[in-house]
């Protein structure tokens, strides 16, 4: 097979800003290989964060319509502004949207950023909307990235993303198992936000803050924990099940802060095995209170790659799912999502 270069986009629920990574993928002998060509971060404009984190899931029909092409068109101008400052070439862009519903069990989800927008800004043949068809066959469109985690990050034992939402995937026989963990910067930047700060610098304040017995067993009680994978999380449970706790909550933030960091790394300990190695990539990598609480709790050793793998590793991995379906290559599996079957996710949007 031919090397295929891929753009990937990622834009997570926490709406920090827009990662490109683009990467050359070949496949010699059954097995995938990949060369990070360059990638950048794209800090969102203050209204347009507003929007993607606060106001899109309220706006009306026809508002809602016209700012899914205005992001779509937002994306092809950043993919273009990047290949003008790295003067690359890419045979296809894959963009994950970013997530305004997911509701799976209710066959509910949208990814937000038009690819047919990104393709006539481009001229770039474009792959976007990775979700719909896996829920359409009963599963949970999500996670994404353990084809990835499998094919081109085996080595690992465990391969832990630290975002919006922790996800987990790891070897379980000769199947590919992965799931959600537990909503994490989602939660702890919207409480930083209380003092007009965006996120928790190295953990800081939570390290200085004291764990609360009380809200940490409320957090660890709730339902989701005790279901069995395939599994999902999305903002709206969030929403439902973990602000009204904190916000009822009358403790300090850095008490609710450390609390919270408690409750993530408890959630991991409680998927994992002592002694086995995790891959820790997303900006979480970067909390030092909070990987610190999950290497401890979890009894595993913690690996954390280069800076380009542990910032870029969703986008890089996007870019893989471009040169999956360029390749006619399942990117959505079965063993992941509990849908039918596996499936070749994606719509293709080409001039």
């Amino acid at each position: 097979m031919k090397a295929i270069t891929s753009i990937g986009l990622m834009s997570g629920t926490s709406v920090d800003g827009l990662d490109i990574c683009c990467a050359t993928f070949r496949k010699d002998g059954g097995a995938w290989t990949y060369t990070i060509d360059c990638a950048k971060g794209y800090p969102y404009p203050a209204a347009l964060k507003k929007k993607l984190g606060q106001e899109v899931q309220t706006m009306s029909a026809r508002e809602f319509v016209a700012f899914h092409s205005e992001y779509g068109r937002y994306l092809g101008q950043r993919v273009n502004e990047f290949i003008r400052e790295f003067g690359i070439k890419a045979d296809i862009v894959a963009s994950h949207g970013s997530t305004v519903f997911h509701e799976p069990e209710k066959k509910i989800m949208f990814q937000i950023g038009d690819g047919a927008a990104i393709a006539a800004v481009t001229h770039i043949p474009t792959v976007s909307d990775f979700r719909r068809l896996d829920i359409m066959l009963g599963g949970q469109g999500a996670p994404l990235v353990p084809i990835g985690d499998n094919l081109l990050f085996g080595e690992y034992d465990y391969c832990l993303n630290i975002g919006g939402f922790s996800n987990i995937s790891y070897r379980d026989g000769e199947r590919r198992t992965a799931f959600d963990i537990s909503p994490v910067n989602y939660v702890l930047n919207r409480l930083c936000r209380s003092i007009g700060k965006e996120m928790d610098e190295d953990g800081k304040i939570a390290e200085s803050g004291t764990v609360s017995q009380v809200l940490l067993k409320q957090l660890n009680s709730l339902d989701y924990y005790a279901r069995k994978a395939p599994k999902s999380l999305g903002r709206e449970w969030v929403e439902r099940n973990i602000f009204p706790l904190l916000d009822a909550s009358a403790l300090s933030l850095p008490d609710k802060l450390a609390t919270y960091c408690e409750h993530c790394a408890e959630q991991l300990r409680r998927v994992t095995v002592p002694g086995r190695t995790i891959l820790v990539t997303g900006g979480g990598a970067y909390n030092k209170y909070l990987v610190g609480r999950m290497k401890t709790l979890s009894g595993c050793r913690i690996v954390i790659p280069e800076p380009a793998i542990v910032e870029f590793k969703e986008a890089l991995i996007f870019a893989f799912l471009g040169a999956l379906y360029m390749a006619d290559e399942p990117s959505c599996l079965k063993s992941v999502t509990g849908a039918e079957q596996d499936n070749i996710g994606g719509m293709l949007f080409k001039i």
